[in-house]
Formats: C-alpha cells, structure tokens, sequence
C-alpha cells in the first residue's frame, strides 16, 4: 500500500505573527505525517509575537524558524485547504490559481495581553482546529 502524500494546509491572517503562525506549528504537530500547514499573512508583521513563541515552547513544541510571510510566497504551492483564523483575512482572502477549499475558524487575537491569553488561545486552536482541519480534509 503506498502512502498518500501529505495535504496541504494553509493557514491566513492579518499580520501572520499570532494566530496563524500557532495554528501552522500545531498541526504540523498534531497532524504529522498526514498534513504539511503553512501559514501567511495579508499585511505580514515585521515578526512572530514573542507570546505566541512563548506559549509554543510551554507546549513542547518546535519555534524555528518561525517568520512572518506574504501570502504572496505560498500562492503558488498545491494547498488543498486555506484555514482564515481572522474575520479580516476571510475578507481579503486570496484568490487561488485553482479552486480551494476554505474553513474559516475565527480565533480570539491574543496581541498586546499577557501570556495566559496566548495560552487559552493556543489551547483553542488546538481543541478546535485539529478536530476541523480533519473533517475538511477526510481525515
């Protein structure tokens, strides 16, 4: 039995520093294996928020590399779902060269609080978005 490749997920929001930047981290995580989760902004931030960072290391999880992007650098790839995780970038969402599909899982925006928000938020995206992200995709 071969393995099917992975499903491309690709996560959108405003400033690609909080929200989507978590949601990439985790399913990759959660989802290893069966889903690859990019993440991009509209209006991309100058840098990661260091209480999404903060929240992803209390986690276990992996903060590499992390940078906010344009949506722009992932227009091109084969995305087989586009997760909006703001209200605003499912306003100003992409058109894609070819039809995708799109779930939009709004998520309180955490910035500027202290970190236990970037917690129950990091928390929410995993408890929603996983389960989500699965039913989209037939997983």
């Amino acid at each position: 039995m071969s393995l099917s490749p992975l499903k491309t997920v690709l996560v959108l929001c405003t400033g690609n520093s909080c929200r989507s930047q978590m949601a990439e981290v985790i399913i990759n995580h959660d989802l290893a294996g069966q889903v690859r989760a990019l993440s991009a902004g509209t209006v991309p931030q100058p840098k990661v928020a260091d209480g999404a960072i903060q929240a992803l290391q209390l986690a276990g999880l992996p903060t590499n590399g992390l940078h906010p992007k344009d949506v722009d650098a992932v227009i091109n790839e084969s995305i087989d779902l586009v997760v909006t995780v703001c209200d605003n970038a499912r306003e100003s969402c992409p058109v894609f060269p070819k039809p995708v599909p799109r779930l939009h899982a709004p998520f309180h925006d955490p910035h500027g609080e202290p970190l236990a928000s970037f917690v129950e938020v990091r928390d929410d995206i995993r408890a929603r978005l996983i389960p989500a992200v699965r039913a989209a995709l037939g997983l």
